[in-house]
């Protein structure tokens, strides 16, 4: 039966304090998580903590980072427990652990960049712990949450019949994995894109079963706690997404306290920060953190 169960990352919380220690992020229970930065040219002008998505991994943001660091945006990124170079890589890193790693790097980067304002970036999985972080009885001091192609498939928001086959999978057969490929979803029309992406070593082909569930409740956790989003949000989504329905993000972004900017882009798909027209998106992001109540370059605000 104890072979049977999901497997989920031990977390000790309060073991030390947390601290930036050359390339890494050491946390609160000793863990480290490699950690990269892209600095903007100049005096920085606003600080951004990315998160990513499903079986990725920090480097994702090299593109979209290096050109937010021209306009004068310092981002960081991190390794998310079970991802990339971290120890127990493919262990399902549990919610809680993950959404208080974010809150710690928040809170470094408050002090290492004083006076800039500090905005919280989550990429589908990562916007789940984004909302999760920004949440809750310690809500660290933000100028601002961009969720992008947000991972909000979970929970309440899923249908009854899928979360009972994926509990009745990670409850028997935690540790069978899977690739995805029959699903024939595509996630991004940038194949060059996708082909290096399935070279680099540190991103996870095979997934654990349980893997997949953990991410499926942190998605309904975050779904849940959208109702206490009180930073100003900015909301992307492409409407050729095939991996996170449209359904459930509409019905998040109605569930925020308060009325964000949200741009739905017609030919982006679930990779938008990597997607062809990707530049367009990284041009919004950037002109939301100048200015929020300014249109959007791209000219797609609703």
């Amino acid at each position: 039966m104890a072979a049977c169960a999901p497997r989920v990352q031990d977390f000790e919380p309060g073991l030390q304090a947390p601290a930036i220690v050359d390339d890494a992020l050491v946390t609160e229970d000793g863990r480290r998580l490699p950690l990269a930065v892209w600095p903007a040219e100049g005096k920085p002008r606003a600080v951004l903590l990315a998160l990513h998505g499903f079986n990725m991994y920090r480097r994702y943001f090299d593109e979209p980072a290096a050109w937010w660091a021209s306009q004068g945006i310092t981002t960081y990124a991190y390794d998310q427990r079970g991802f990339g170079a971290t120890p127990e890589r493919g262990i399902w890193g549990g919610a809680p652990a993950m959404a208080a790693d974010a809150r710690a790097m928040l809170r470094l980067l408050a002090r290492r960049h004083p006076g800039r304002p500090l905005y919280l970036l989550g990429d589908s999985m990562g916007a789940a712990v984004a909302i999760l972080a920004a949440t809750g009885p310690a809500e660290p001091d933000l100028a601002g949450v961009i969720l992008v192609a947000p991972g909000l498939w979970g929970g309440e928001s899923m249908h009854p019949f899928f979360r009972a086959a994926l509990w009745l999978s990670a409850h028997t057969m935690p540790w069978n994995t899977d690739t995805g490929a029959g699903l024939r979803r595509r996630p991004s029309d940038n194949i060059e894109m996708l082909r290096a992406l399935g070279r680099d070593p540190l991103v996870i082909r095979r997934t654990r079963i349980d893997a997949v569930y953990g991410v499926t409740n942190l998605m309904g956790d975050a779904y849940a706690a959208a109702t206490g989003l009180r930073p100003a949000t900015l909301v992307l989504y492409g409407e050729r997404d095939e991996i996170v329905p449209e359904g459930p993000v509409r019905r998040a972004v109605a569930r925020l306290p308060a009325r964000p900017r949200t741009l739905f882009y017609p030919d982006g798909w679930h990779m938008l920060l990597r997607d062809l027209q990707a530049k367009v998106v990284w041009r919004d992001v950037a002109a939301w953190i100048a200015d929020p109540a300014a249109p959007p370059p791209s000219g797609l605000g609703r």
